[in-house]
């Protein structure tokens, strides 16, 4: 395999934010794709094998017009220009990036970072029902969130309803104090977050008085008829097939519904069904009706999130049958767990 070598020039602005402090993001695409990299004077001399030179050029060439366009370059941006270097569709990562969905109050753009995340958007802006599955980390709830705001500012939708199952992680938490609110605030704690970042706390607060934005547990649904309304259903791994009918049978005309949910991450008793895996089953045939998968690639948090969520993946894969039966013994069910 020959050794070739060849030149990027790079501007001394952006030279920094491309190359990582410390040349961090340097070294990273050096290790991952076995070239020597030097820099000097506003330009990257990339020696090493013909095709894997030609991937690192992609790669720099991608962050380099990223960072012309204003972004802060993070590991994450690295990791999946990288990723995509091995693809076809190592161009991909500029498309994505020119869809920008809203601005936070602070001015930051948000706009999906990945293919699976681009496709997610697409499908919210195409169908009335969007079911986005996919681990922790991945973007379902927020951007779900972007787009909810977006539409009620566009005065595409006349409000916006964020609900989800109120159940403990894992924990009984007991009685907590305060009056009804104050007790399901913990629950939509991650939602508010959402909403106060994207929109701004002021205006979150005036629009909740008005009744045009209402956070509520799932509970609170039965019965109601949803016009012209944006609904986001989080965590919706953790209804059971009554509520997930109940959810999805109040969509009236004029709305749009999104339901969020990780597989991986049920707190559900043991035996129970979840509600979004029957939905997955019943539903998938219905046109209006579309289902994102999203994987640990479209992991957008701290790189090491995406490692985590891999390493349980490949731990699930690994199980054999026979480790996941219930056997029964003397009479009662008895759990064989590794």
């Amino acid at each position: 395999m020959s050794v070739i070598e060849t030149i990027i020039d790079i501007p001394i602005e952006h030279e920094k934010n491309v190359c990582g402090q410390f040349d961090n993001y340097l070294k990273k695409i050096e290790r991952t794709l076995h070239v020597t990299m030097i820099a000097r004077d506003g330009a990257i001399k990339i020696i090493g094998p013909e095709q894997m030179v030609q991937r690192a050029k992609s790669v720099f060439s991608n962050l380099i017009e990223l960072s012309k366009r204003g972004n802060l370059i993070a590991e994450q941006n690295v990791d999946y220009a990288l990723s995509l270097s091995f693809t076809e569709s190592d161009n991909q990562i500029l498309e994505i990036d020119k869809d920008i969905i809203c601005r936070t109050i602070n001015g930051k753009p948000v706009k999906p970072k990945t293919l699976g995340q681009k496709q997610y958007v697409d499908q919210i802006r195409k169908k009335m029902v969007v079911f986005g599955i996919g681990p922790a980390g991945t973007g379902k709830t927020y951007l779900a969130m972007a787009m909810a705001i977006q539409a009620f500012k566009n005065g595409e939708v006349n409000r916006i309803i964020l609900t989800r199952p109120a159940i403990e992680a894992g924990e009984k938490l007991g009685f907590l104090p305060g009056d009804l609110q104050s007790k399901i605030d913990p629950y939509l704690r991650p939602l508010y977050d959402a909403l106060y970042q994207i929109m701004g706390a002021e205006s979150y607060l005036h629009n909740t008085e008005k009744g045009l934005i209402e956070v509520a547990p799932l509970a609170y649904m039965r019965g109601r008829t949803l016009d012209n309304a944006f609904i986001i259903l989080d965590e919706a791994q953790n209804t059971t097939p009554a509520q997930m009918k109940m959810f999805l049978t109040r969509i009236g005309f004029g709305s749009k519904v999104i339901v969020t949910g990780d597989l991986t991450q049920k707190d559900l008793p043991t035996g129970a069904m979840s509600g979004l895996d029957m939905a997955m089953k019943i539903l998938r045939k219905i046109d209006d009706i579309s289902f994102c998968q999203l994987t640990s690639s479209d992991v957008v948090r701290h790189p090491l999130v995406q490692k985590i969520v891999q390493a349980y993946d490949e731990f699930e894969s690994r199980k054999k049958p026979s480790d996941r039966k219930v056997k029964a013994v003397t009479g009662r069910k008895v759990h064989y767990d590794d």
